[in-house]
């Protein structure tokens, strides 16, 4: 059985980290094809942030409580669930929710934990791994031979494009702002690009230009992507750091039959997540439990320590996932 009540990690108001404070919550109670998780560990991500913030909304019939993608023990089921019995260990995309000792999730937004993978890194992977999935390999359509840039490589998502792209045989380059985190994408077999000292325009000319670029950073970087895509270049953009707004010369894009596409994962529907769910399962799972695609955790922090936690995502020095503890293990 499981308690009433539990901790939980409210937003008291928009802004800074400091809003973020422990509060009781009534445990939710699983609806049809939901099942209900005891949670181990929750991801971090900047989606959390700009949520805190007050520029991403939760959608209506999801949770107020930040927090993306958990991990732990399923401990209840609603009515409809049959794949899933109490006691499995699962990592799970969420709504909202997640930074709780309890959150309840659509029952095909869940996948078991990889073969070889603890609670811990299994809570690393829902956000990055159907975010990357969906606008890479479904939307970006990067194939074997092409050359893909990403932005942000030292990022959970940017370390799980790498090796993603890699997987799939693609020639792959990442921009970084310092020598350690150039030298850790180095590491994952990519090409890195100091952004601080190098122009990855200029860069990617030499290589005939990117076939797909990944762009979380948006504002100028928008501009410097249409030039440095090849001929019939895609784009995909899934964040706007620097801002959403820019003036675009639009004959470029003609002039090189480029794509440009993008994609938010929260407000899809429960049919497109479940789908890029068993993508997931079926292709990617099985490269992370025979060890071809890593977690990499970059800091751990309690549950408690949800403002430092935050305070480390906003810094922009961390190189892979920040992760907090909720139940641990032995969740």
């Amino acid at each position: 059985m499981f308690p009433d009540a539990m901790n939980a990690v409210e937003i008291t108001a928009p802004g800074d980290a400091d809003v973020l404070h422990l509060t009781r919550r009534p445990v939710p109670v699983p609806r049809h094809d939901q099942i209900l998780i005891r949670v181990a560990y929750a991801g971090v991500n900047r989606p959390d942030v700009l949520q805190r913030m007050g520029s991403y909304a939760p959608p209506p019939d999801a949770s107020d409580l930040p927090g993306l993608e958990a991990s732990g023990e399923i401990v209840g089921m609603g009515a409809g669930v049959t794949r899933w019995r109490k006691g499995e260990q699962v990592c799970a995309l969420l709504p909202g929710g997640g930074y709780a000792e309890y959150v309840a999730c659509h029952a095909d937004h869940a996948l078991r934990i990889p073969y070889g993978l603890s609670l811990r890194e299994g809570a690393c992977l829902p956000e990055t791994a159907f975010t990357v999935w969906s606008n890479v390999v479904t939307r970006g359509g990067l194939t074997g031979g092409e050359r893909f840039l990403v932005h942000g490589g030292t990022s959970g998502i940017g370390m799980m494009a790498i090796q993603i792209a890699r997987s799939l045989g693609a020639r792959v380059f990442a921009t970084a702002g310092s020598d350690e985190k150039c030298a850790a994408i180095a590491a994952l077999g990519a090409t890195p690009i100091n952004y601080r000292t190098e122009d990855f325009t200029k860069i990617m000319a030499a290589e005939d230009g990117a076939d797909l670029i990944l762009d979380m950073v948006g504002g100028s970087y928008i501009p410097k992507n249409i030039k440095a895509l090849a001929p019939d270049g895609r784009l995909v953009m899934i964040a706007f750091l620097e801002g959403p707004k820019v003036e675009l010369n639009f004959a470029q894009i003609m002039a090189k039959r480029l794509t440009v596409t993008g994609s938010t994962l929260r407000p899809q529907s429960d049919a497109a997540k479940a789908e890029i769910a068993e993508a997931l399962r079926k292709r990617l799972w099985p490269l992370i439990s025979a060890g071809s695609v890593k977690v990499r955790i970059d800091s751990e922090f309690d549950l408690a320590d949800v403002v430092q936690a935050h305070r480390r995502m906003e810094s922009s020095q961390h190189i892979g996932k920040i992760v907090l503890k909720v139940g641990g293990d032995s969740a």
